[in-house]
């Protein structure tokens, strides 16, 4: 019975919340969820990303989160500004019922230039796309069908007449900028702030067209600092804020590079530690392999949840592929890439 009414409480939360987007510990393997200006700032022409997030086992059934994104770089004429198109696609499955969402989000980026060398650059990014939502109702319980201690699955659960329909689409935007440069020689950083769903698309399951998903503010950080020739330091921040809802999360990895190339090396190591403040400490691991890049976190709960979920949170695993065109179109000679 208290399996029953944790896993209804999670269900009915879903159903009646507003709704906040999903967060992932390796945010950064997901830039257009971050902010639609930060796609681009990455050493190459293509990138492609993936990350799968399994959370939740030990209190109800698992919150299973899987991503994929795609960008491109595209240098503009002889000049040395360039844009980056990019796409990104989200399927997310909550709780016991399996309240999902399937998110196809086309971006666009363009970086303006600010100095000869090609090291700096103002960004200034859009997203918007198509959201589909839905649940399977079979799967709840309600007071209604309860009689005298007993469950009947075929009483009239009392929602008949408030519940319009079981998935709804909505079509959102968000608009984005950053900055990025390097400080001395080989220290690269950027800066950045995205504001999403100013559209304010309607998320109602009750046809309530009062119930908006709330405006979001984000703000992003990051730098890489060499420590010696084959070792750095690479930190990462975003902070959120959604309606009540706000997350504060931040980190660092140490990398040394391998195949005796310094700091250049795209073959390395890398460890740390990142925390989601009053929710998560997150280990991760990170390793480069040339153009493919594996990432391993795992969040270990210390919210109030922790009793439930023995401080078990959720596990997460990224794949990156990143690399050069053969061709004039190339960005090589026309960007001074950062490495982060």
């Amino acid at each position: 019975m208290k399996t029953l009414w944790k896993s209804l409480v999670l269900a009915l939360c879903c159903i009646h919340a507003k709704g906040q987007d999903i967060h992932l510990s390796q945010f950064a393997e997901t830039p257009i969820l971050r902010n639609p200006a930060l796609i681009g700032l990455f050493n190459g022409d293509v990138r492609v990303q993936a990350v799968y997030r399994n959370q939740w086992n030990s209190v109800t059934i698992p919150y299973q989160t899987g991503t994929m994104s795609g960008e491109m770089k595209f240098p503009i004429g002889n000049h040395n500004d360039h844009v980056t198109a990019g796409m990104q696609l989200t399927y997310d499955r909550a709780g016991t019922s399996r309240l999902q969402a399937v998110q196809i989000l086309p971006a666009i980026n363009y970086h303006k230039s600010l100095s000869n060398d090609k090291s700096s650059f103002l960004s200034l990014g859009f997203m918007g796309g198509f959201v589909q939502r839905q649940f399977d109702p079979t799967h709840l319980t309600f007071n209604n069908q309860y009689t005298n201690g007993r469950f009947d699955p075929y009483a009239p659960t009392g929602e008949e007449g408030r519940l319009a329909r079981v998935g709804y689409h909505y079509w959102d935007a968000g608009v984005g900028m950053s900055y990025n440069g390097v400080l001395g020689e080989a220290t690269n950083y950027f800066v950045g702030a995205a504001y999403y769903h100013f559209n304010k698309p309607k998320v109602s399951f009750y046809n309530d067209k009062t119930i908006v998903l709330d405006p979001k503010l984000s703000f992003n950080l990051g730098i890489t600092v060499p420590v010696s020739e084959r070792v750095k330091v690479i930190a990462h921040y975003n902070q959120l804020h959604q309606g009540a809802y706000s997350e504060y999360i931040g980190g660092a990895l140490i990398g040394y590079g391998l195949m005796d190339q310094g700091l250049e090396s795209d073959r390395g190591m890398y460890g740390g530690l990142f925390l989601r403040w009053n929710d998560a400490i997150v280990p991760m691991m990170r390793l480069d392999m040339g153009a493919y890049e594996i990432g391993i976190s795992y969040d270990v709960n210390i919210s109030r949840l922790r009793t439930a979920s023995q401080a078990m949170g959720g596990f997460e695993i990224s794949m990156v592929f990143k690399n050069f065109l053969n061709s004039r179109n190339s960005t090589l000679n026309s960007v001074t890439c950062p490495r982060f």
